[in-house]
Formats: structure tokens, sequence, C-alpha cells
């Protein structure tokens, strides 16, 4: 593993390191036994999409492994000016331990990997979200113990959020379930991993996939830079609301995720955010902790 930049590129078994290694930075976060193992590394955070828990959690999680966060908006970079990522990636590569970018192009993200010579991670790119689904993965194992066997079913659109849970969820043997819209599918390049792998199916009936589901999962119906669909968007997703006529399918155990932001009345009912606000935070809390183990993975050595 020399990079993070989408969850096709993870084998089962590097998830699992990830995830045993992000359990074992919360344990020490919690109990005040942290170790400065990036003492003196520095990452740089580039921001072409604005960010609430991804520049807390990295710019913290840092600073918990000892290191130095650089926040770099685009706007104050010469790539945002026109400089071909290309030169970017050559010359922070002489500067810094590690790059994070937010962007929009998965391509930007795997240029910089590519012309770089230091590890890169895919912070969020339009296609993939690993960070997000590292934390998911690691909150459904801490509630349900395991993740071999559950059934996941995520409701919405085809975005970010669904190409990286189906790639996620399947390789830590899990059955996936998925339900959007025509026209809002999951990207071919997914979709065919999922149809060789197997355990996957895809609704057009939200029903379809929250029936006996483990675990329920939605994610906003208009991203960053889709704010003109938004109204398009509501009325094609109108009927992919989780609420609590459609939770009565799934498992009466059945854990509700959502990376955030939440906007309550249209994925997801305000009394269903609510009486799932435990797992929904401690999700958002464990970006903190994924995120230091592909650190650490990255920038550091493993204790």
């Amino acid at each position: 593993m020399n990079h993070l930049l989408k969850m096709l590129d993870l084998t089962t078994a590097e998830i699992d390191e990830i995830l045993n290694l992000a359990d074992q930075l919360k344990y020490e976060h919690k109990h005040g036994m942290a170790h400065p193992i990036l003492e003196g590394k520095t990452l740089g955070m580039i921001f072409q999409k604005s960010s609430t828990r991804t520049r807390v959690s990295f710019e913290a999680g840092m600073y918990q492994l000892g290191g130095h966060a650089l926040f770099l908006s685009s706007n104050d970079l010469q790539i945002g000016r026109g400089e071909p990522v290309e030169d970017t990636a050559r010359v922070l590569s002489r500067y810094l331990d590690g790059i994070m970018i937010r962007t929009f192009e998965q391509k930007e993200v795997e240029d910089l990997a590519r012309y770089g010579t230091i590890p890169v991670i895919n912070g969020l790119t339009d296609f993939s979200h690993p960070c997000q689904v590292l934390a998911d993965l690691m909150t459904i194992r801490e509630f349900k113990g395991r993740l071999d066997g559950l059934r996941v079913g995520f409701i919405g659109d085809g975005n970010n959020m669904m190409n990286s849970l189906i790639v996620g969820c399947l390789k830590s043997k899990m059955h996936v379930a998925v339900a959007c819209p025509e026209g809002y599918d999951p990207a071919k390049e997914v979709i065919d991993f999922a149809a060789q792998v197997g355990h996957f199916e895809m609704y057009r009936d939200p029903r379809g996939a929250a029936r006996a589901a483990d675990v329920v999962i939605t994610d906003v119906w208009a991203s960053m830079g889709q704010e003109s669909e938004a109204n398009a968007r509501k009325i094609a997703f109108s009927g992919f609301q989780i609420n609590e006529e459609l939770m009565k399918y799934a498992k009466p155990d059945a854990m509700v995720l959502h990376c955030l932001p939440a906007h309550r009345g249209e994925e997801i009912t305000a009394r269903v955010f609510e009486s799932h606000a435990t797992e929904i935070f401690e999700e958002a809390e464990n970006r903190l902790h994924a995120q230091k183990a592909v650190l650490v993975k990255l920038l550091g050595k493993e204790k």
C-alpha cells in the first residue's frame, strides 16, 4: 500500500489491517496512550472542495500523531491558476511527507500519485471517498462485532459514497444491496467489479435494498458541485427517503449511517436520524481514527 486513491485499489487484507490499527489508535487516544509516531512528518492538505470533517479530522490526526498538517486551499496554490498537476506533485514531493487532496476529478488524485514521490490520500473525489468508507466499516464492526456476512443497504445516489461502499463492503465479505432511481446508477467500473464478486443487488425500489438489512446507509441527494440539479434531484429521489416506514423492512436492530452533512426531511427524516444519532456520530468520530491508521501506514512505521 503506497497510496490511498480508491477502495478498488485495496485488498481485503489491507482493509483489515487499517481497521485493526484504527481500533488500536482509538483505544490509545481514549486512554491517553498516544505516541508521536509521525513526529517530524508534514502532510499537505489540498482542498478544492470545502470540508468540515475531512479538514478537522486530518489536521487533528496529524497533531495527535506528532506531525504537522498544512491547509492548502486551491485558491492559494498555483494549481488553482493552471499549473499542471504533474508539476505541483513534483514540487510538493520535495517539501512534504504526504499529500491529502479533496477535489472533483479522480484523475487529479491519480496524477498526483503518478508524478509525485510521496504517498497521496484521496480525501474525496466525485468518484471515490475511501476515507469515509473505512470509517463506516470501522463503525459497523464496532457496533455489530463483525463485517463478514452482514447485509448492507445503501439508498440514494450512485455517487462517490455508493461507489466506495459497494467495493469496501464486498471486499469485507458483506452482502450489498443498493437502490437508486434510473439515471443515478453507480459507476460502471464499480458495477463490473460487483458482478464479478457477487453478493450484490441493485433495485429501483428502496424497499429491496432495505429488506433484512443489518445496516442502512444514505447520503445527500445533491452533492457539492450539483447544486444546480438540486430541484430535479428532489423529484427523482422523492421515494428514496429513509423513514420509519422504510426501516420496517430492515432488521429490528439495524444500524443507520450517514456520512454527513444530513438534510433532515430529504434523504432521511429527523426522527430516524435522531434515533440513530449514536452510531452516526460515532461514524463521524471514526473518520479521525481510520485516517490516523492510514497516515501511520503510509507516512510512518507501525508499532
